[in-house]
C-alpha cells in the first residue's frame, strides 16, 4: 500500500471521524480537520491525539471551518507545508437538520446549503491548487442516498443541499480530469445507529410555523423505527469507513466513480445504475468522453 496524505473534513463525528481513524490505522497521513479545535472541539481533538498516540498512528486534529475560506486555505497551506504535498480531500463536513421544509426561513436554508455546498467549494479552493499543480490527487465526496432513492419526508432543506453537493462533484469531476485528479462519490444509506447524525440536527426556529404541522406528530418517529426495523443487525456505519479505506488505497486510475453502502435498499442503488449509464452515454455523445476517467500517470 502506498502512504497517503488525507485531509478530511468534517471530521469531529460520524462517518467523518470513522474514515479518518479508519484510513490513519491503515497507514496513511490523516488531518482530521474540524472547526474550533480550541474551543468546543477541543475534547474531540484531544480524543484524536491520544488515539494517535495510542496506536502510534499519523492522524492529526486540523483546524478548518468550511464556512471561512481564510480557514480552508489555511488549513490547506499547514497540509502542504507539513507534508510537502497532498493526495486526497475527503469531503465530509455536513449538517442534518429536521422539521418541515415550510417552517425553515430562506436564511435559515441558506446556512444549511453554506455548511453542506458552498463549505465544499471553500475547500475545493483551497485544495485545488495543489492538485492541480502536482497533477494528481482524489477528490472523495460522502454524498447520501437521500440524491436519488427514498428519503422521508421533513429533511427538504438538507436533501436538497445534499443533492447539490453531490450535482457539483459530479461536474467538478469532468473538469479535474485532464490534470490527472480522480473522482469517487461514496454513498451511504440510512445508518439507525452508529452515528449522532439524526440526535444532533437542527430545527427550524419558526416554531409556530412547525406547530401547525402538528397532524404529522410522531411521523419522523414512526419513520425511524420503520427505518430500524429494515436495518440488519449488521449495519454499521464502520463499513462506510472500510470502503473509504479500500477506495482510497486502490491503484489510481483505477477508483470507481461511486460506491453505495446500502443496509436499507431505498432504491438508490438501481436509479445510480441508470443515471451512471445515461451521464457515460451522453458524455459520449457529445465528444467528451475522455472527460469520464482523469488522466492519471502510470
Amino acid at each position: 500500500m502506498q502512504k497517503q496524505i488525507i485531509l478530511v473534513t468534517g471530521a469531529g463525528t460520524g462517518i467523518g471521524k470513522l474514515g479518518a481513524q479508519s484510513l490513519a490505522e491503515a497507514g496513511h497521513v490523516v488531518y482530521a480537520s474540524m472547526r474550533d479545535i480550541a474551543g468546543r472541539n477541543a475534547g474531540r481533538a484531544a480524543e484524536l491525539r491520544s488515539l494517535a498516540a495510542a496506536k502510534s498512528i499519523q492522524l492529526h486534529p486540523l483546524e478548518l471551518d468550511v464556512l471561512s475560506q481564510d480557514s480552508a486555505d489555511a488549513a490547506a497551506a499547514t497540509i502542504v507545508r507539513e507534508q510537502g504535498h497532498l493526495d486526497v480531500v475527503m469531503q465530509n463536513a455536513g449538517h442534518l437538520v429536521v422539521g418541515p421544509t415550510e417552517a425553515f426561513t430562506p436564511e435559515e436554508i441558506v446556512k444549511v446549503f453554506d455548511t453542506n455546498v458552498l463549505g465544499a467549494q471553500r475547500v475545493n479552493r483551497a485544495v485545488l491548487p495543489y492538485l492541480r499543480r502536482q497533477e494528481s490527487g482524489l477528490m472523495l465526496w460522502i454524498s447520501s442516498t437521500t440524491t436519488k432513492g427514498g428519503f422521508p419526508p421533513f429533511m427538504g432543506p438538507y436533501g436538497a443541499a445534499k443533492a447539490a453537493m453531490d450535482s457539483l462533484a459530479v461536474t467538478l469531476a469532468y473538469e479535474i480530469a485532464r490534470f490527472g485528479i480522480e473522482t469517487s462519490i461514496v454513498v451511504p444509506g440510512a445508518f439507525t445507529r452508529g452515528t449522532d447524525h439524526f440526535p444532533s440536527a437542527g430545527k427550524p426556529a419558526d416554531a409556530a410555523t412547525a406547530a401547525a404541522y402538528s397532524r404529522y406528530d410522531g411521523v419522523m418517529d414512526q419513520i425511524g423505527e420503520r427505518l430500524s426495523a429494515l436495518t440488519p443487525d449488521n449495519a454499521d456505519p464502520q463499513a462506510v469507513a472500510d470502503e473509504i479505506v479500500r477506495i482510497v488505497g486502490l491503484p489510481a486510475g483505477t477508483r470507481p466513480m461511486r460506491s453505495l453502502i446500502d443496509f436499507v435498499g431505498d432504491g438508490a442503488t438501481e436509479v445510480f445504475e441508470v443515471s451512471e449509464r445515461v451521464r457515460i452515454e451522453f458524455a459520449k455523445r457529445i465528444g467528451m468522453g475522455d472527460l469520464l476517467e482523469a488522466k492519471v500517470r502510470r
